[in-house]
């Protein structure tokens, strides 16, 4: 199994931050060559430990003004039933994330709409049809006060 070094935690941490670097400028950057740069990359994104690099939009100039977090409590928590749910959200392009929780709750998702009529659109007409849904508790965020996409390393 593919333990990463030192380097390789470097380089992770550079491209966090900025996905566009090339290789000559992260070699610059940890003192490495342009070579050992672009194989230790490869290495990386063949271990899946870089799963892909995307640009991060500005979602208030793609008119996606509203956010919710809402809790999705299923009224059946058979093997099936989770699978069905898991699969079915994700083909809604309105859902950001989709985790599976401990708690009162079993699914918290993000979802991303342009306002308030456009997530009750999603939510009457998409979300509630899901087969065996209980409760859906959405919460609507005022101000973002951090929002970073860098794991620590």
């Amino acid at each position: 199994m593919y333990q990463p070094d030192d380097t390789d935690y470097e380089i992770l941490r550079l491209l966090q931050r900025n996905g566009e670097l090339t290789n000559k400028e992260i070699a610059f950057t940890i003192g490495k060559s342009i070579a050992t740069i672009h194989e230790r990359v490869k290495r990386l994104k063949e271990e899946k430990y870089i799963k892909r690099t995307v640009a991060i939009l500005d979602r208030k100039k793609i008119n996606k003004n509203l956010i919710a977090f809402s809790h999705v409590l299923l009224s059946d928590h058979a093997f099936e039933t989770l699978n069905t749910f898991e699969t079915e959200v994700s083909k809604f392009p309105e859902v950001m994330e989709c985790f599976q929780m401990t708690g009162t709750f079993d699914f918290i998702l993000r979802i991303a709409t342009s306002d308030m009529d456009s997530y009750h659109e999603f939510y009457r007409h998409k979300l509630a049809k899901l087969p065996n849904i209980a409760t859906v508790q959405s919460f609507f965020v005022l101000s973002e006060t951090k929002s970073d996409t860098a794991y620590p390393l």
